[in-house]
């Protein structure tokens, strides 16, 4: 993890003079980690449908309109090699294109797109049936299958045909908390996209321009610079800053407005979450006031973080709720926060006095996580929101969100 190869951002393209991600690499990694969790469970298979449990065991992705139809899924045994069911014609493009997936383990798949086709109609019954075949000819049909996420149809018919079922996703957030170097640097280039974003948002951080604007050219720009998901645009601006809504609106950003933006989307599947705040054109010093708490807060998390510490001692770093408007931790969730980044938005470690204090979580070398912080302003409508993403090494830690953001930024000051 000190090499300084796994933090390169390179351009898209694959070269003979650089090395840079190696792909082959990537899928035998994921798969290696995905087998050593399913060896270390109580389970003699992995149903999976989560679809990043999918995309790290089979390494094949089909996003958009059948992103959430759990329709898709994936079988893992004990000694055995990824199976996938896939939705009508991508299953001859993955027999053409995935040499990795042995031809027969590619199967057409069809459950139901989340209750659509009603369970009576008999594509679960059939589906468990081949499943339990398949676990048969393994030798692990008496074994517990873990299972990610699952609609509650499917799981009363894998038990009303005699499976066990059991948890998978502990495993499988395990298996994915330790990043190789490739994901690591997919995950730089991620955020490298967003840097370049952000420089095209304060060209144009004017009065007059409204947030769902901002949206619309975050979204162009990361799809033209490689972006595979972008996954959501916060834009929030003046009064809408606090208390943070956690979404954008048609709202015309205005003179002095405090205003900060969240962009969430992924590069190769890696992805980012990536705040910054600006203020448009001038700053009053109940904003720069703001500022300069939530960056003693982040600056206080990441002079902490090293390998051997825990999570607890991260998150006592970070006011308690109470100190800055808010009745429990509960109520604050999310606005003094750390979180896992991966294949998913919210991966372990998840950071913060909700749930680190007494359950925490130790920090490894390899961990990659992205820190907020939060502070309403004192004039009762601003606030400053700032995030950074980071990747612990045995040596220290690495910041892959370079856009500047030590002080309060002021967008096109007049």
């Amino acid at each position: 993890m000190s090499n300084h190869k796994s933090l390169q951002a390179p351009g898209h393209m694959g070269v003979d003079y650089e090395t840079r991600v190696d792909f082959d690499r990537l899928r035998k990694y994921r798969i290696g980690r995905a087998k050593d969790a399913l060896a270390g469970s109580e389970c003699g298979s992995f149903l999976l449908f989560d679809f990043y449990n999918i995309r790290y065991t089979t390494q094949t992705w089909v996003g958009g309109a059948l992103g959430d139809k759990m329709t898709r899924y994936s079988l893992l045994t004990r000694g055995g090699d990824p199976m996938l069911w896939d939705f009508g014609s991508a299953v001859r493009h993955h027999k053409l294109y995935s040499p990795w997936l042995k031809p027969e383990n590619n199967r057409p798949g069809m459950l139901g797109m989340r209750g659509a086709v009603a369970p009576s109609a008999g594509l679960m019954e059939a589906a468990v049936k081949e499943i339990k075949g398949l676990l048969i000819d393994a030798g692990v049909v008496n074994e517990p299958v873990g299972i990610d996420i699952v609609e509650p149809a499917f799981l009363f018919e894998m038990q009303r045909q005699g499976l066990k079922v059991v948890d998978a996703q502990q495993y499988m957030l395990d298996a994915r908390l330790i990043k190789s170097e490739d994901e690591i640097m997919l995950l730089n280039q991620a955020a490298a996209m967003v840097d370049g974003v952000y420089q095209n948002i304060v060209d144009v951080l004017k009065p007059g321009i409204r947030e769902n604007e901002i949206v619309a050219l975050a979204n162009k720009r990361l799809y033209e610079m490689g972006s595979d998901q972008v996954e959501a645009i916060n834009a929030i601006s003046g009064e809408r800053c606090n208390p943070h809504p956690h979404n954008f609106t048609d709202r015309i950003i205005r003179p002095g407005d405090q205003a900060f933006f969240d962009i969430i989307h992924s590069y190769n599947g890696y992805r980012t979450c990536y705040y910054r705040t600006f203020s448009v054109g001038s700053a009053t010093n109940s904003q720069r006031d703001a500022y300069t708490k939530a960056r003693e807060w982040m600056d206080a998390a990441i002079n902490i973080v090293k390998v051997g510490v825990g999570t607890d001692d991260i998150a006592r770093v970070w006011p308690k709720a109470e100190e800055f408007g808010f009745e429990s931790e509960l109520a604050a969730f999310g606005l003094q926060f750390g979180h896992g980044l991966g294949l998913g938005l919210h991966e372990r470690p998840i950071i913060s006095r909700l749930n680190s204090l007494d359950n925490p979580v130790e920090i490894q070398a390899g961990m990659v996580f992205a820190l907020e912080t939060y502070c309403p302003a004192s004039d009762g409508v601003s606030a400053a929101r700032i995030e950074e993403e980071i990747v612990v090494t045995d040596t220290g830690v690495h910041v892959l969100t370079k856009f500047p953001a030590q002080e309060l930024f002021i967008a096109n000051p007049y």
